[in-house]
């Protein structure tokens, strides 16, 4: 298959050492959750392919258990919030911070809502194929709030000055209509698997903000000693 625990094992080790690496590449605590998001869909990754294990009863069942809850809890309560929190926390533009702020106000009301409909269940996972479908009976309304949950995710990337961050949003944005219609019950585990790959454009916007840095305080340095030669 394409899709395969397999491959949700291997993709997700990867991005956990790429959001190593981004975690290293952090110079400033306000650029910490930015670098913290690559890690987090590694994390949520390794933990699907502990889904798909539980499916085809290779783990047992408690593990299974765990493993959906801890998946959905993820992409449904943590995501919709750290992203636009993570963006705005390295905005550099008062405007564009307040716009940030409002897609972060909306993450929040998804998240509130999409868990309170996750802890009233039932919840069920199954293989539809080459994804993990979840099933969640109370989220009656499941398309609205997926919208906006785009909305809250891509829009808060989207707002942002710098121009990774604005196509991690834009890549986002195009993929989502093409997951949606391949498929719906699946739409979660295929745009999760996704979001961990495109997340790598976190990873090289941290590596180059800290380049561009180090230039500056190069420059800085340099001119500095030029002014002291000049006066002497």
């Amino acid at each position: 298959m394409c899709f395969a625990p397999e491959a949700d094992a291997v993709v997700g080790g990867i991005i956990v050492i790429i959001g190593i690496d981004a975690l290293r590449h952090v110079e400033e605590p306000k650029q910490l959750a930015l670098a913290s998001v690559p890690m987090l869909l590694g994390v949520h990754q390794l933990t699907e392919a502990f889904v798909w294990w539980g499916v085809q009863d290779h783990v047992a069942h408690p593990i299974e258990r765990v493993a959906v809850w801890t998946y959905l809890l993820i992409a449904f309560a943590a995501l919709p919030i750290v992203v636009p929190v993570a963006v705005g926390l390295v905005e550099r533009s008062a405007m564009r911070r307040r716009i940030i702020v409002a897609f972060g106000a909306l993450g929040v009301a998804v998240a509130v809502a999409l868990t309170i409909s996750l802890f009233r269940g039932p919840i069920n996972a199954v293989i539809g194929g080459r994804y993990i479908a979840y099933h969640v009976d109370e989220l009656r309304l499941g398309g609205p709030w997926t919208g906006l949950y785009v909305v809250a995710t891509c829009g808060a990337l989207l707002a942002s000055s710098y121009r990774d961050l604005e196509v991690f949003g834009a890549l986002n944005l195009v993929a989502i209509p093409v997951l949606m219609w391949l498929t719906v019950g699946g739409f979660v585990s295929l745009w999760c698997f996704w979001a961990a790959i495109a997340s790598i454009i976190i990873a090289l916007h941290l590596r180059r903000a800290r380049r561009s840095r180090r230039a500056i305080d190069l420059a800085a340095e340099i001119g500095l000693h030029q002014g002291l030669d000049v006066r002497r």
